[in-house]
């Protein structure tokens, strides 16, 4: 099948999930076009049967902002066309599934795609629901051949907030065990002092509550020898800088910027502390469960569907700095429940949401559409 996909490139999990089911798709002999703003992040240069077309934009001084959803929606036109691309899968409703709705209307009809959207968190809870955004993004979502959501209560909240007139399709997000199944990290690096590691992993947009981290980091700190290793980039890193030396924890605390082979570093972690708002799904917990790192998050939003508490990590109240220091200690100085947990994670990571087990489900999915 002739599959083209459109994405957030930046290094965020709606994007990681996107190029990673591309790869699998080709893999299994798909032909994947992906068409975004600049390279995916994830995507590696060279991938047999995958095509990257980046957009390209223009400068004129009577437009105040680049339209770049305009750009988009061009060059998926473009790519459909002179690929004879079968089916669109966009993901994030707004502006990839509206731009993917554009570029079909402008096909004349025996060239038309099927368009998929899945939606990652967001979309939905944040730019969809805002009065600017809300009737655009259910037109994307109403005018969409299927749309599906990364979790049960991502499906719910979509429905109850659209009142839509088909149903979303919940299929999960998936881990690459082939990526993480020998992943090794250097511990060394990262803790010379051979401290104890405490990751974290985010876009460091104001959801992710990145200074709740090295608040509960200052008071783990002060029973347990550790290091807080920070993985991203965003909007609230200088906020989080500022606490860190507010606090007195600069010696503690390693800002590693993006990192896009996180399969090289994240195995190396002793605890995964993700206190986010809410999260649609989970992406980094999962990937952590994969490497056996516990996991220490918040209890909201469809993250409890990916880490079972008291099994697999913990989860705590938003906010609740006390309680995720009190876990993390517990873990950390707990060697056997620690290893315990990481086991446990790992073998549910694998068994509820493998690569070839989510892969299956888009691709009845893609069938049922294209007949």
């Amino acid at each position: 099948m002739k599959i083209g996909i459109t994405c957030h490139p930046t290094a965020g999990g709606s994007g990681i999930v996107a190029t990673e089911l591309g790869i699998a798709l080709a893999e299994k002999g798909h032909t994947i076009h992906f068409v975004t703003t600049e390279h995916p992040f994830r995507l590696p240069d060279c991938r047999e049967n995958i095509f990257c077309h980046c957009v390209d934009l223009i400068s004129y001084p009577l437009f105040r902002y680049p339209l770049c959803a305009f750009a988009l929606a061009n060059r998926i036109c473009q790519v459909a066309e002179e690929h004879a691309i079968q089916l669109w899968h966009a993901h994030y409703a707004t502006p990839h599934a509206t731009c993917a709705i554009m570029a079909r209307e402008m096909l004349p009809p025996e060239k038309r795609f099927k368009i998929v959207t899945t939606l990652h968190g967001t979309d939905i809870t944040l730019v969809g629901t805002d009065p600017s955004f809300f009737r655009i993004t259910k037109f994307a979502m109403e005018n969409s051949d299927a749309v599906t959501a990364v979790s049960k209560w991502l499906t719910r909240e979509t429905e109850r907030e659209f009142d839509l007139t088909s149903p979303v399709r919940t299929i999960y997000n998936f881990v690459n065990e082939d990526l993480l199944a020998h992943a090794r990290a250097d511990r060394a690096a990262l803790a010379p002092k051979n401290e104890k590691i405490v990751m974290h992993i985010s876009n460091f947009r104001p959801v992710k509550r990145v200074t709740d981290i090295v608040r509960a980091f200052a008071k783990i700190a002060d029973q347990v020898p550790a290091r807080l290793v920070m993985v991203g980039e965003g909007p609230e890193r200088l906020s989080a800088a500022a606490v860190v030396k507010q606090l007195g924890l600069s010696d503690k605390v390693t800002f590693l910027g993006n990192y896009r082979a996180i399969e090289n570093i994240l195995p190396a972690a002793d605890l995964l502390l993700q206190p986010s708002e809410h999260e649609s799904f989970g992406m980094v917990p999962l990937e952590a469960m994969a490497c056996r790192v516990p996991v220490i998050a918040t209890a909201s939003g469809g993250i409890i569907e990916v880490v079972e508490h008291g099994v697999t990590g913990y989860l705590c109240e938003v906010g609740d700095t006390d309680c995720m220091a009190a876990w993390a200690i517990e873990l950390l100085t707990d060697a056997e429940r620690a290893r315990q947990m990481g086991e446990q994670g790992r073998e549910r990571a694998l068994r509820l949401f493998p690569k070839d087990k989510i892969v299956a489900q888009y691709e009845a999915l893609y069938s049922e559409l294209v007949g």
